[in-house]
Formats: C-alpha cells, structure tokens, sequence
C-alpha cells in the first residue's frame, strides 16, 4: 500500500481510518467531480480494497453516491464544512468569503450592521486601488445615505421604521443624498421588496453603492453584504446585473456559515 504522505506513526491518538476517509473526500474537487474507484484509490493514495471500504460508507451515510463505476459526493457533505462554520461569528465566517469576491470581481466588498443611525462595518475586504476608497472595520456610515443602510432598514417591523426616522439626522452629504423621511421609507421598503438596493452618489460623488441582506440559517436578517464601485469604471445601468446576483449568492454562502 502506498503509504499517505505525512501519517504520523505510533501514536494512540491519531486514527489513521479516520485521515483515510478524509483522503477519499479530497480526492474529490474542481475537475474531478466524479472517479471511479481506482481513481480514488490512486488520488488518494489507497489500495483499491481500503478505497472501496470508505467509499461504499460514504455513500450508505449519504455523503457519496455511485452510478455504475463512477463516484461522486453528494451536497450533504457541505454540513461538514458548515458544522465548523456555524461555531464562528460573523466576523469570523465573512472574511473567508468576501476575499474570494475581491479576488473575483476586483472589487472592495463589506459586511455591515445597523447600530442607532449608522451602520458599521465588521468584516470586511481590500483592494489596492486608486479607484477604491479606502474602509476599515469598525468604520460607521449614516444609514440613510448608504445602500447598506436601505437593506437593513427595510428589515425592520414597521414600528421600528417609524422610529428610526424620528432619529435620522438626515444629512446632506451630496445632491443625491436622501434628505426626507418619506424618500428614506420608499427606498427601505423597495429594498425589502427587490432583495437589494443601490445608491448611488448618495454619500460621495462618483460612488455607487450596491447591497443585499444576509439572514442567517434560520432566515434572520443579520447584516448587508455591500460593495462600492467608482462609476468611472461601470455605466450606473449595469450595476444591478453585474453585482447584485454575486452578492446574493455570496450573501447565502456566509449565511449559510452562521448557527441558526
């Protein structure tokens, strides 16, 4: 048997059938979504008795299934991945995901929460650009001239909604910026009714801010996953169907990795 690189030997606290069973699921990935068995075997560095043993439990467990030769995982081998997420906060889980948008799409991506009048960013990524402005965690911006801040507050319950626009101080940061309760209720509820919001030059010239909720397992709203986009590099009109149904999806991806 050709033995796994790296196996630690004569110690009674390492269960050498257990990193097999890992080796098998790895042997799985982008472009070898189905093997067969010898496949596995040699990808995972197994003889071909001890590959088939894990692979047929795998699939009575319902984490692989087999048509013919050929193996697959299935969908529920994610609970794995999410039963190591669900343990992290959202500070934690976030940034796993929000770099592979940034790496992607070349663009600064956020995750935000509400606090009184402002929302605050806690998780968030960077790129080194001349067209990006520059965020940190912790920064606050006022909710009612912020995308993110129209997501957030279209999840709110009426009364609380009522209540916030007797606090907002509505500052005019630009010409576009929402300066009236009725304009900032309107926007809220649009977002709620879209499953996103966009303001653009709402709270600096040039800028273009694109949000969309992020509830968690049990489907609470918790956060909006924000990114903001100098106009000089995207027409206004190609925004939503650039940027909306990739932060939708990576919306669901981190909230996937909160604990119901």
């Amino acid at each position: 048997m050709t033995e796994i690189k790296g196996l630690p030997k004569g110690s009674d606290l390492f269960v050498e059938a257990f990193a097999r069973g890992i080796a098998v699921i790895r042997a799985f990935g982008h472009g070898h979504e189905a093997l067969t068995l010898s496949e596995v075997a040699e990808r995972a560095s197994l003889t071909p008795a001890g590959a088939r043993r894990l692979l047929h439990t795998l699939v009575t467990l319902g984490y692989a299934r087999v048509e013919g030769r050929v193996f697959s995982l299935t969908p529920a081998v994610l609970d794995i991945g999410y039963s190591y997420l669900s343990s992290l906060s959202l500070r934690e889980v976030a940034p796993i995901f929000l770099e592979e948008f940034a790496a992607e799409l070349g663009e600064i991506c956020t995750v935000s929460v509400l606090d009184r009048t402002d929302v605050v960013y806690v998780a968030r990524t960077q790129m080194r650009s001349p067209l990006t402005r520059r965020i940190v965690a912790g920064e606050r911006l006022p909710v009612h001239a912020t995308s993110s801040g129209h997501v957030l507050l279209g999840g709110l319950p009426e009364a609380e909604l009522d209540a916030f626009m007797t606090l907002c101080p509505f500052d005019q940061l630009t010409r576009f910026t929402i300066t009236e309760p009725n304009a900032l209720y309107a926007a809220a509820r649009q977002a709620q009714a879209n499953g996103y919001a966009i303001a653009s030059e709402q709270l600096e010239l040039g800028i273009c801010g694109v949000a969309v909720p992020l509830r968690d397992r049990a489907g609470r709203l918790v956060a909006a996953v924000t990114t903001s986009l100098n106009l000089a590099k995207y027409e206004l009109a190609d925004i939503g169907p650039l940027f909306v149904p990739r932060l939708q999806a990576l919306a669901q991806q981190i909230g996937n990795g909160l604990a119901k």
